[in-house]
């Protein structure tokens, strides 16, 4: 729920809970002083009826009141002198004074007055009290009631306009590009806004330095040793060919192949230093998958062929807008682990097929395979299954599954691993926006 909304829901809700205690409290008082104003009429219309001028009689005179909203009687020495038709037949005695009882079949106040011989009953129905408590109430608190709709309204837009640089900041940041560390440069006046903007602008500067330290760090370092390994290559190739002792030239194999595995280390390096999303999308256009996929088998076959393997290439062509570099060595990549991983006589089965969410491209082997947690653990930079001691003999650096991922994140793709019906594994890459040849 976002801040704006929660906070018109507090506001609200305490305002509704303040006028349920105002209507709750106003109904005790309208009751409190609704009664001290009743019992004073009671008390006057006791002082007018207990004067009048009522001669002692046979008959006693009967009023007709069939609203019942004022019952009296008038006596003189215990003899009814004239009264409520609903009463005249009922003999009540009650003390002097104000009492609450039943009377003539519904709750009544009461109220008894004595002058000399003459003694005058008075009884209201106590729900003439509870109407007019409740009229005196609701008249005051419906305006308040109505008003609610329309505060909210107020309170809605207020509570926006109060919030409006939380989402100016928030659209802001929302439009930064993943590599855009330049300060928030805007004015505010908000108190609680300026600490935000301060922390954020020395967050962007902190994680600018690390950005760029991490970014240029790898691939100057891989810069540099390029020449000295390209020197070391040389000078073990050289050495090779002189030596006739085959200790000796074991030794120097072994450098050797040393030095090709820190070569392939440092391209692996430089080429994850160059798949930056940001460098990459500026220069799209339109390249077929089928066609850089032929392209990278061909390039990779005598491994396929040294290793006896099968490999084939299923499905239809589909256009992606991209680069045919990062394109070139993200299949490069999965094919290359695919061929290493296969044992001799394996089986690798390149697809590409539609699906509900694009079109994706899936490469399966005949390999070990690997277990869930080595799947999450496969695209940290330098992992690899299984470590040197991998059963598969091969030789990695463990940065071809990083520099995937990153090539994925350049595309919006997704990538999945499972359990290859060849016994290996099955890695399948989905593309989005994307068309069929």
């Amino acid at each position: 729920m976002s801040i704006r909304k929660r906070l018109t829901l507090i506001l609200l809700s305490m305002m509704v809970l303040t006028c349920f205690l105002a209507l709750v409290k106003g109904y005790q008082k309208s009751m409190y002083h609704g009664e001290s104003l009743l019992d004073d009429e009671l008390k006057i219309v006791a002082g007018v009826l207990i004067e009048q001028p009522l001669a002692l009689s046979t008959d006693a005179v009967q009023v007709s009141n069939n609203s019942a909203q004022l019952l009296y009687q008038i006596w003189q020495n215990n003899n009814l002198l004239s009264g409520s038709s609903s009463l005249t037949n009922n003999q009540i005695s009650f003390s002097e004074g104000f009492q609450t009882a039943n009377v003539a079949g519904q709750r009544m106040r009461v109220f008894v007055m004595s002058k000399n011989t003459r003694k005058v009953i008075v009884a209201e129905p106590m729900a003439k009290r509870f109407e007019l408590a409740e009229a005196v109430i609701l008249s005051a608190m419906l305006p308040m009631l109505w008003a609610v709709p329309l505060l909210a309204i107020f309170i809605s837009f207020f509570v926006k306009y109060a919030l409006a640089p939380l989402t100016r900041l928030s659209k802001q940041l929302a439009s930064r590009q993943a590599n855009d560390f330049t300060p928030i440069n805007w004015q505010v006046t908000d108190e609680e806004i300026k600490p935000v903007i301060n922390r954020l602008n020395d967050l962007f500067k902190r994680v600018e330095t690390a950005y760029l330290r991490e970014r240029f760090f790898a691939s100057d370092a891989a810069h540099e040793l390029r020449t000295p390994l390209s020197s070391l290559k040389i000078n073990v190739h050289n050495l090779a060919n002189k030596q006739s002792n085959l200790q000796d030239h074991q030794e120097l194999q072994a450098m050797s192949q040393g030095i090709n595995r820190l070569s392939n280390i440092v391209e692996q390096m430089l080429i994850l230093g160059r798949t930056q999303p940001e460098q990459w999308q500026r220069q799209f256009s339109e390249q077929s998958l089928l066609t850089i996929t032929q392209q990278v088998v061909s390039e990779q076959y005598d491994k396929i062929d040294e290793k006896n393997q099968t490999i084939s290439l299923e499905g239809d062509d589909f256009i992606i807008n991209g680069d045919e570099f990062t394109l070139t060595t993200l299949i490069a990549n999965l094919l290359s682990n695919a061929i290493k991983y296969t044992p001799n006589n394996g089986q690798i089965i390149i697809k590409l097929a539609s699906s509900n969410n694009g079109f994706s491209w899936q490469i399966d082997d005949s390999g070990a395979g690997m277990t869930e947690e080595q799947k999450e653990r496969i695209f940290n930079r330098f992992y690899r299954v299984g470590g040197d001691q991998h059963p598969s003999g091969e030789q990695g650096a463990g940065l071809g599954m990083a520099i995937v991922q990153h090539i994925i994140a350049i595309y919006g793709a997704t990538i999945h691993l499972a359990n290859s019906p060849l016994g290996g594994l099955t890695v399948k890459v989905t593309f989005t926006g994307v068309k069929s040849d």
